[in-house]
């Protein structure tokens, strides 16, 4: 085994790299089910029965290397970025000390976003990119290509808002984000979606005009159901930093098959029946299901190759069950009075 040269290699091309989602398309060639270390292994089933140990302990070491490094240059690769945005978005602190503002006056991070943020994060060390998306979308990305034709019902389930020329709209979900995703990157990924969306309907306690959700979407050849629940149920227990109780139950949305609704408990009520939860004790969080074959089709991806996965999440919802809000609408009020209870 030339060790030696595939590790110099690894290391060479890492530093070339300077996007995440190049990393780990670099990660896949070197240590995926047909990278360059299974060479290594296949030489483990030659091999003599005296010589296995050792070399299942050289083929070992050497895939850790290779991880040590790739993780090495991701962390350098994401400190780079949030230095680079940083240099960005400068703010000039003394503002406040030359214009005698006081520290009770000014602006801080909106609640909604710094739990974003914290999403983000979680994601992030599992392993999922961060996308984003426009605002205004055409038909295709916000309908046809989620498998909802022009004469589909689920278009009556969405009221939207649409330009004058009526072929454009504001994105009524940030599942339009699974579309871009998978036309910008090769399987096997992972990847999250965060941002604002847009529909024309009555609010109330729990509904808004403008709302924020975070699409997440997976493709690989092996996934299933289990792993779904899987990350749904870390995702919740980092957010609210306990156990959750959660139910899976059946749901119908054209892009999933099968689709399912994930609830969990109300935290507001602890069960027993609130305004947010309509009385019924549980709040729908996760819908979530297995990406329909038409949908990784429009993607540019074989069905018969690859299986998806795919979640959305209510960012508002989120926030209001962790810190005990009952009306979506007070986060949207822009009450400073009401936002700098949670010390953003």
């Amino acid at each position: 085994m030339n060790v030696a040269h595939l590790i110099d290699e690894f290391k060479e091309l890492l530093e070339k790299e300077n996007k995440q989602a190049n990393l780990f398309q670099l990660k896949s060639q070197f240590l995926g089910k047909k990278g360059k270390l299974s060479t290594f292994s296949d030489q483990l089933k030659s091999a003599a029965p005296e010589e296995r140990k050792e070399l299942g302990k050289s083929i070992n070491e050497l895939k850790g290397k290779l991880e040590n490094l790739f993780n090495e240059r991701l962390e350098k690769l994401v400190e780079e970025e949030i230095l680079q945005q940083l240099q960005k978005k400068k703010i000039d602190y003394s503002y406040r000390k030359k214009n005698k503002i006081p520290d009770s006056e000014m602006p801080g991070t909106h609640v909604v976003s710094e739990v974003q943020r914290e999403i983000e994060s979680i994601f992030s060390r599992m392993g999922f990119m961060i996308l984003d998306g426009p605002h205004v979308e055409d038909e295709f990305h916000n309908f046809e290509a989620l498998n909802i034709p022009a004469n589909h019902p689920a278009r009556d389930m969405q009221d939207t808002f649409w330009f004058g020329d009526k072929k454009h709209l504001l994105r009524t979900h940030t599942s339009t984000v699974q579309v871009r995703g998978m036309k910008m990157q090769e399987p096997p990924f992972r990847f999250v979606g965060p941002g604002k969306v847009f529909r024309c309907e009555r609010t109330d306690a729990s509904h808004e005009m403008v709302f924020h959700q975070l699409e997440g979407m997976m493709v690989d050849k092996d996934l299933s159901v289990a792993n779904l629940i899987y990350f749904m149920k870390v995702l919740l227990k980092e957010i609210f930093q306990r156990e959750v109780e959660v139910r899976l139950r059946p749901g119908y949305f054209p892009f999933v098959e099968p689709g399912f609704e994930l609830d969990m408990k109300c935290l507001l009520c602890s069960g027993t029946g609130c305004s947010f939860c309509k009385q019924v004790g549980w709040v729908e969080v996760l819908p979530c299901g297995m990406v329909h074959p038409e949908v990784l089709r429009q993607g540019g991806i074989d069905p018969e190759i690859y299986k998806g996965l795919a979640f959305g999440l209510g960012l508002d919802r989120l926030v209001m069950l962790r810190y005990g809000i009952n009306d979506v609408r007070l986060i949207h009020s822009g009450d400073l009075r009401f936002l700098r209870q949670f010390g953003q």
